[in-house]
């Protein structure tokens, strides 16, 4: 099957000829079709399947030739960096179709959002959290929403957004159409799906959540005082040009993200503590090769679309075998191939097999060639104990009050 062969409208098709798409993925040969007849779709896949394009082409296809200036689309979000990553391919599909979009998150002024809701943009893709302020301010009544898309709804499960996701259904009018995609689908979920859906069609591409087959995953046994030695000579030895980096902690992002910078690698960060304005300046230098490395926490861990991005390394072993999922998914996205290098500590083990329980499958235990195991060039750790930190704040506080108190004296 080609594009070409499916009935959208000729100006997605040009959008999808720019993009250079020429067969759609097995996720959208599936539900592409029943979309375009107004079924509602209960699709679950792989990260980096092509769910995205699944769901948008043919909430697209139905939008270009109604008049502009209502909201008759809704795309529900987990976190801001995937809603922002949605409205960057919707524009992209859209780009010869005249179709508006808006980004509805937090970290951002809402007076933007506003007026994207009072000109009444096509589509909106929205985080859960913001949208409810804005229907607490009675900024967005959607009244003439139509077709509602909910992605990731797993990760919106695991950050605690289901409630949230029941305000919103309760705040805009019955969809004509629903989406829902998801990479897993655990119990509370396929709960949610009753409730929403009308006979919908099911897409389920695997009987277990697991990477991409174009992912080549490896397991490298480390002391955890080496982790961060062996992620530079991963770097400085050639054997990674770049690569996407997963750390347990916002703290331990931020010292890995030192460590690599003092030994010359470019790198910046990107987690909850953050400002927006810096999240996305680091992802879009990250994306235009500004930086070999973005260390990240698992906000990050959907949203992130990279093109060919080749490597991504939990440097920490996920807790969560769904996360490992989703973290190794940002590579080998849209059948391309990737490789997920995971660096695994001796107390991290337990995890591990937790993993590979869920993958259904033994990961390789790989040693670099070259590397000491037994030495660690006496980097600074990567992480300071939570006793330390304590310390360390509680005396700054004490610092700052006398530093007032001096000056009101």
């Amino acid at each position: 099957m080609s594009f070409s062969t499916i009935e959208l409208h000729p100006t997605l098709l040009k959008g999808v000829d720019d993009l250079g798409f020429t067969a759609p993925t097995p996720i959208q040969s599936d539900a592409i079709p029943p979309a375009l007849k107004g079924r509602d779709l209960l699709a679950c896949a792989a990260t980096g399947s092509g769910k995205t394009a699944a769901f948008l082409l043919p909430i697209l296809h139905r939008l270009v030739d109604l008049p502009r200036g209502t909201t008759r689309a809704l795309v529900l979000a987990p976190t801001r960096e995937l809603a922002l990553q949605l409205l960057e391919d919707l524009r992209a599909l859209a780009r010869h179709t005249g179709i508006k979009a808006a980004a509805v998150h937090g970290g951002v002024g809402m007076g933007p959002q506003v007026k994207a809701f009072r000109r009444g943009v096509d589509v909106i893709v929205a985080t859960p959290g913001r949208l409810l302020d804005h229907f607490q301010h009675g900024h967005s009544p959607l009244s003439g929403l139509k077709y509602l898309v909910l992605d990731e709804a797993d990760r919106m499960l695991d950050m605690g957004f289901l409630p949230d996701i029941r305000r919103v259904l309760r705040h805009v009018p019955r969809p004509k159409q629903t989406l829902f995609f998801s990479a897993t689908m655990p119990p509370p979920i396929e709960v949610l799906t009753r409730e929403i859906l009308r006979n919908p069609v099911r897409i389920s591409l695997q009987r277990k959540a697991a990477p991409a087959a174009g992912i080549s995953q490896a397991l490298y046994p480390v002391p955890r005082t080496l982790k961060g030695a062996l992620l530079v000579e991963f770097l400085k030895g050639g054997h990674i040009h770049d690569a996407l980096v997963f750390t347990r902690t916002k703290h331990r992002a931020d010292r890995l993200c030192k460590l690599l910078v003092r030994n010359g690698i470019a790198a910046e960060r990107i987690h909850g503590n953050r400002s927006q304005a810096q999240r996305t300046k680091a992802l879009a230098g990250f994306k235009a090769g500004k930086y070999r490395v973005l260390v990240a926490t698992d906000i990050a861990a959907r949203g992130i679309d990279v093109e060919a991005l080749g490597h991504v390394v939990n440097f920490d072993v996920p807790a969560v075998p769904e996360d490992y999922i989703h973290r190794v998914g940002r590579t080998g996205r849209a059948e391309l191939t990737g490789d997920a290098i995971t660096l695994v500590a001796p107390e991290e083990e337990s995890d591990v097999r937790q993993i590979e329980r869920a993958v259904g499958s033994k990961i390789p235990r790989v040693r670099l060639d070259g590397f000491s195991y037994t030495t660690g060039g006496g980097e600074a750790p990567t992480e300071v104990p939570l006793t330390k930190r304590i310390t360390t704040i509680r005396a700054r506080n004490r610092a700052r009050k006398d530093e007032r108190r001096r000056r009101a004296a």
